[in-house]
């Protein structure tokens, strides 16, 4: 707890600091969309962000901007079809294999990313960049901040770094414009979405959504007691929600974004001892030269019948802020 008061001490000040006009946020002239959270790992950052790529990309040229975490480069990296994983980071590539349209760039410098992505030599020209994991990186000023919060590990109930999972205070949470709680149990009741809603004390003008993880209702074949592979960092609700097309499997867990060596898969090769060896896409990006396995898709699907409301905030927000919108020649 020491620590995570000193702790808390500086990122406030960091905060304060940018509050107050003393470090600047830049913003664009482009829809900009922040996804990010206020915890280390696990709130479903990827899903969230391909959901909108899914949403948008029919109308809009769409970039997905990443600091592309554990990748073996430095500085700006725009992926291309033969863009390896270990230049863009696990991520990120399965973003560009299930998206090849979309502009997929890294760069751990978001102001930086954003303006290569402006420049008239990316074809076809950026309409919109979604910023993967930028919550607090506040020198962008995002025009939509997206915050995610795992419904198993609520930030009402978490402490700051690290005697808990909060990379900042819970009050990070009124910079948000929309707040999803994520991963959240089928049978999640009504008095369960207000319990939390009253408890995250948000301000009016924030909405928030409730969303769960879609699985297919079969995935063929997998014999008898397959192998689960994870490499995330809250598998919890995922083997819940897999008890229901899978009754009975193993699960073999790693950490989030745990880089998979030759060791790790004659483990889990021996493991398997000849079973199938299911995982997820993110996951399988990591696990190579293993036979046999079987990859499950997921997507999120919005509660409640929230889903067309959410559609509607995120197409509101684009057309009020394209390059060619009324409001942004104002501002020119």
């Amino acid at each position: 707890m020491p620590l995570a008061w000193l702790y808390g001490l500086v990122v406030g000040i960091r905060n304060m600091m940018f509050d107050f006009g003393m470090l600047k946020s830049q913003s664009f002239r482009l829809p900009v969309i922040c996804v990010g959270n206020l915890t280390v790992g696990g709130t479903g950052k990827t899903p969230h962000t391909e959901y909108l790529v899914r949403l948008l990309s029919k109308e809009y040229q769409v970039a997905v901007l990443s600091r592309g975490y554990k990748r073996k480069t430095r500085g700006y990296r725009l992926a291309t079809d033969e863009t390896s994983m270990e230049e863009i980071g696990d991520e990120p590539y399965q973003m560009k294999q299930k998206f090849p349209h979309i502009h997929m760039a890294v760069d751990s410098n978001r102001r930086r990313g954003i303006r290569e992505l402006m420049k008239e030599g990316v074809r076809p020209p950026t309409d919109v960049v979604i910023l993967d994991d930028a919550y607090q990186h506040r020198y962008v000023q995002a025009g939509l901040n997206i915050l995610l919060m795992d419904y198993h590990r609520l930030i009402y109930f978490d402490q700051l770094l690290p005697a808990g999972r909060l990379r900042e205070h819970k009050a990070g949470r009124h910079r948000a414009d929309i707040v999803i709680v994520t991963k959240c149990p089928q049978d999640i009741t009504p008095m369960d979405r207000r319990g939390i809603v009253r408890s995250l004390d948000l301000e009016s003008w924030q909405k928030v959504f409730f969303t769960t993880y879609k699985y297919p209702d079969s995935i063929g074949d997998v014999g008898d007691n397959p192998l689960l592979v994870t490499g995330i960092a809250s598998p919890e609700q995922m083997v819940y929600d897999l008890r229901k097309i899978i009754p009975q499997f193993e699960l073999m867990s790693f950490p989030d974004h745990h880089n998979f060596s030759k060791k790790d898969i004659e483990s889990i090769r021996k493991r398997a001892a000849g079973r199938t060896i299911i995982t997820t896409e993110k996951d399988a990006t990591r696990l190579r030269g293993l036979e046999n396995m079987k990859v499950i898709p997921v997507e999120v699907e919005f509660m409640n019948d929230k889903g067309e409301e959410f559609d509607q905030a995120i197409k509101d927000f684009i057309i009020k802020n394209s390059r060619n919108s009324v409001l942004n020649k104002v501002k020119e």
